[in-house]
């Protein structure tokens, strides 16, 4: 089953099409022009879904001469589906390409522009959304007609033969077979794909009324929240989508139930969204949805296509999408091509990045009504922003444009004065209060001596507090020499270092006032004693080195150094070094004190089971793992001024199979707040080289957000945060309280400066220093006074006044 709901229009690539359109279409029986792969005479499809009907026709419209031929299973009115949504792109992609198909999908479209969202009896709408849905039987219905009508061999209620078969017997072989693909089995030693399971139930249902709106509505039940997703796909149909997380699924007795009992407790449960009408269902069942990715989309002659190749969740709508999009740029490819190799190597390039874009946004929507119950008690226009804002696509700046009414509303709820972003509020840490909630990142710069900061050091940091962000943070600032990660890193060591850091901190508080300035504390365990970064990052220095220490006796590279298990002993020691480096801090004049408990080094080799393999009280159990990086912290926050604030860094999993879980990370940071930290600052990986991140726009928010709401303690979210945009949304959705920026600020020191100036923000949050102001407004690139075209050219020939212009 496809499963389409919903998609605001798609900001990321992919759509229109303009290598093809119905200009290229070949005379009947020519041969089709600059088509490199004519020599693909027969062509197999598996699968009759839409993705695979598509690709069908497309391909018979470049070359009428083709012997095309589909096999589906079912019946060609079977379908398990309901509704189908696709977004601007899509259509616009099939304008280009067959404006007879385009045609008679727009005589079917329902549209609509609204969302709903219903929860604890209080009802939001959003505005300015662009929906358009019609059903899929009648979707497959009109891609049937045109398979037939241009002579594609449509085979229903038939086994495909064996792919193998099939590949010899056929030029080429498209395998549109869906999410269970026989034909991806066969030959999963080659595609090698991954398949994830996730943590909710849901069935697809249907409704003899239309929605006026897509509606999200939340029911909590004595067993756990559920959630409805309705939306209309024809003037009296809509469909429905209930789901729910597993163990509220078999609390309920969803998992004894039949079908049609199934059916009459999800309308008994939704009565009010379904105003008390009934469902009904097409052999509907609860299922789990599963994510398909592959690391390979063809295998010789053979390509996958639509969810065989890749899936994305329901909540955003992409299942068809994909699928129609990638047949339009399979079609493309391979009528641009010269072979066949070279065709399907350009698909899957082409295809790839579009779909990892789609499928992160997916996981996002995915996770966040995976633990929807989390954010039941945000005020009821923040929960709708946060649901609205999910996938990270749609944005505050986005939203503002479709819906500035409901935007504002938010903000008002939310706490902005008039005329300020989200992110030039204030927020309070203990006895510091930040003017705005932009964070420069802690960033190694590698460029001290015997661990002394210096003049680079004073213009790196200073730079980045007169360009407006409310909190600037030290790199990794060393509590000892044998503590360095390179010869070039920072230490608080000596008295020396803290004198030369109070050059730093005196100058941000003296010529940036507003800015308040961090140190992170960190020892660098088995990734020290290293080359500087740009020398070869992690590599072993050729002379020089000194001992290392860590956890386990474990290198961080299987060539690696082996450092040497710590001591009881050294332990205590470590303890005191950590505590004398806070003293010195204070004594600098820093105003918050981070402690580094992450990226592999060495209180973070504690934590991870990948990097502790201690048998006695501080290995083990992840108690027992948390007992010194919290021994740590308490002899740090002893000594730290009481009215200064105190962060941990974290990372928030490994990355890694094995090592530190999003769960693990929840009870680390319930942790340290007990301990009293006052905000956890939530970073991911770097812990094991083996590691595989899933990297991505705002990748690693999501760790913070669950941090955020499973323990109620302040957090600062990191990785590819990069735009202010970003940093509003994050903030006013209610998923991090400061966002943490290192990239944007190397390339501009004044990144927050400039966001305000962008926004026409002029307030507190970000108010520019006296001898920067005449620049604070952006400088004209070029003129702006031309005169406006007055008359345009008609088809005719004829000069006729331009629209609204006078005579």
């Amino acid at each position: 089953m496809t499963t389409d709901a919903w998609t605001p229009a798609s900001t990321a690539p992919g759509g229109a099409d303009p290598r093809l359109h119905d200009g290229q279409r070949p005379a009947a029986g020519g041969p089709p022009p600059r088509d490199g792969t004519g020599h693909l005479r027969r062509i197999a499809v598996i699968g009759g879904g839409p993705g695979g009907l598509y690709a069908a026709a497309l391909l018979k419209r470049l070359d009428p001469a083709r012997e095309i031929t589909l096999w589906e299973r079912n019946a060609p009115d079977d379908t398990f589906g309901f509704g189908v949504v696709l977004s601007d792109e899509t259509l616009g992609g099939i304008e280009h390409a067959d404006p007879q198909v385009y045609a008679a999908l727009q005589q079917d479209f329902v549209r609509w522009d609204d969302i709903d969202i219903v929860c604890r009896n209080s009802r939001h709408t959003s505005t300015g959304h662009g929906f358009a849905a019609l059903g899929r039987r009648r979707l497959l219905e009109i891609l049937h007609e045109r398979c037939r009508s241009l002579g594609v061999d449509l085979r229903f209620r038939a086994e495909a033969p064996d792919p193998a078969r099939l590949a010899q017997e056929y030029d080429l072989v498209i395998a549109a077979d869906g999410v269970h693909s026989t034909t991806r089995e066969a030959y999963a030693q080659v595609f090698r794909p991954r398949v994830a399971g996730h943590h909710c139930r849901y069935i697809w249902l249907a409704a003899d009324f239309a929605f006026d709106a897509f509606r999200f509505e939340v029911a909590e039940t004595p067993h756990g929240v559920m959630q409805l997703h309705g939306y209309p796909y024809a003037p009296d149909s809509s469909t429905v989508i209930v789901e729910m997380r597993e163990e509220v699924w078999r609390a309920t007795g969803f998992d004894e139930l039949d079908e049609q009992e199934s059916v009459e407790r999800c309308a008994k449960i939704f009565a009010d969204a379904l105003g008390g009408r009934s469902l009904k269902s097409n052999h509907s069942a609860w299922t789990t949805f599963r994510t398909v990715v592959n690391e390979h989309w063809s295998h010789g002659n053979i390509v996958l296509l639509g969810d065989a190749a890749h899936t994305a969740h329901f909540s955003i709508g992409s299942g068809t999408k994909l699928a129609v999009e990638d047949a339009l740029t399979l079609a493309a490819c391979l009528h641009e091509h010269p072979d066949l190799l070279t065709a399907l190597t350009a698909y899957e390039e082409e295809r790839r990045p579009v779909v990892a874009s789609t499928q992160r946004a997916a996981r996002a929507s995915l996770e966040w009504f995976e633990n929807i119950g989390l954010y039941l008690d945000q005020p009821p226009r923040r929960f709708a922003f946060n649901l609205l804002t999910r996938s990270r696509r749609v944005t505050h700046d986005n939203l503002r444009l479709r819906d500035p009414h409901f935007t504002d509303a938010v903000e008002r709820e939310f706490g902005c004065p008039p005329g300020t972003p989200p992110m030039f509020t204030p927020f309070r840490l203990r006895g510091l209060t930040l003017r705005n909630r932009v964070v420069v990142s802690p960033m190694d710069m590698y460029s001290a001596t015997d661990g002394l900061p210096g003049d680079f050091h004073l213009v790196h940091l200073g730079a980045r507090a007169l360009g407006g962000a409310g909190l600037v943070m030290t790199e990794m600032v060393c509590v000892s020499p044998e503590g360095r990660i390179t010869p070039g890193c920072t230490g608080l060591y000596t008295g020396r270092q803290a004198d030369a850091w109070r050059r730093v901190t005196d100058f941000v508080h003296d010529r940036a006032p507003g800015t308040a300035i961090g140190v992170q504390l960190g020892h660098s365990g088995r990734k020290g004693s290293t080359r500087l970064m740009w020398e070869g990052m992690d590599e072993p220095l050729p002379e020089g080195n000194w001992p290392l220490v860590a956890a386990s006796p474990l290198p961080y590279k299987p060539a690696g150094r082996l450092p040497r298990a710590l001591s009881r002993a050294q332990l205590t020691d470590l303890r005191q070094e950590f505590a004398a480096a806070a003293v010195r801090a204070a004594r600098s004049g820093f105003d918050l004190l981070e402690l580094h408990c992450a990226h592999g080094y060495l209180l973070s080799g504690f934590l991870s089971p990948l990097t502790n393999r201690r048998t006695d009280a501080y290995g083990g159990s992840l108690a027992k793992r948390l007992r010194f990086p919290l021994e740590v912290f308490d002899a740090v926050r002893a000594v730290w001024p009481a009215e200064r604030p105190m962060t941990v860094r974290i990372s928030a999993t490994d990355w890694a199979e094995g090592g530190t879980s999003a769960e693990d990370a929840v009870e680390i940071a319930r942790a340290f707040a007990a301990h009293g930290v006052d905000a956890i600052d939530v970073s991911t990986g770097q812990v094991v080289a083996e590691e595989r991140p899933e990297f991505g726009r705002s990748y690693q928010t999501p760790f913070a957000d669950r941090i955020r709401h499973e323990v109620r303690v302040p957090v600062i979210a990191v990785g590819a945060i990069s735009s202010w945009d970003d940093v509003n949304s994050l903030i006013l959705a209610g998923r991090t309280d400061l966002c943490a920026l290192a990239r944007p600020h190397l390339y501009d020191p004044n990144w927050t400066l400039h966001a305000a100036a962008e926004q026409g923000y002029t307030g507190p949050g970000a108010d520019w220093p006296a001898p920067y102001r005449a620049g604070s407004r952006p400088p004209r690139t070029g003129r702006t006074d031309a005169p406006k075209p007055r008359l345009t050219l008609t088809s005719r020939g004829a000069w006729e006044a331009a629209p609204g212009a006078g005579m």
